[in-house]
């Protein structure tokens, strides 16, 4: 028996991407991650859950007031999860964000220049860095 709604909007939980064209040149892009409404921890109500997300580990850091991190690509394809301070981080293209606590980023500027980062603000950053498998998309 399929669980119903929890509410009358469609759910979704809105991530930022970060991702690299042809070029290399790294862009953010918003993207809606879709849930549906699922047991996941009976007894407890079902859940709007969104499809998983095959992942390899996960690593906390956390940076100082006005760490700074030039020109880099990712490492790796990452979630990005946001505990507490801000980050700001600026695209090839130009553009610049600033995300703080709860906000998740889609990290796949895996070619070219990359992004930087900073902290900004009075607080350090502190996060979580979620590996995911690499060839799942």
């Amino acid at each position: 028996m399929r669980p119903t709604r929890l509410s009358h909007v469609e759910p979704s939980v809105r991530i930022t991407r970060i991702w690299a064209d042809d070029a290399g040149t790294s862009h953010f892009e918003d993207v809606d991650v879709d849930l549906e409404p699922a047991e996941y921890a009976p007894p407890a109500p079902p859940l709007e859950l969104s499809p998983p997300i095959p992942a390899e580990r996960a690593l906390f850091f956390e940076a100082p007031v006005g760490w700074f991190g030039d020109w880099h690509p990712s490492p790796r394809r990452q979630l990005y999860v946001n505990l507490s301070g801000r980050l700001e981080v600026e695209v090839g293209d130009g553009e610049v964000r600033e995300f703080g606590p709860g906000e998740v980023v889609l990290v796949e500027d895996l070619i070219g220049p990359g992004h930087v980062t900073r902290v900004v603000g009075d607080d350090r950053s502190t996060g979580v860095f979620i590996h995911l498998t690499s060839d799942e998309r």
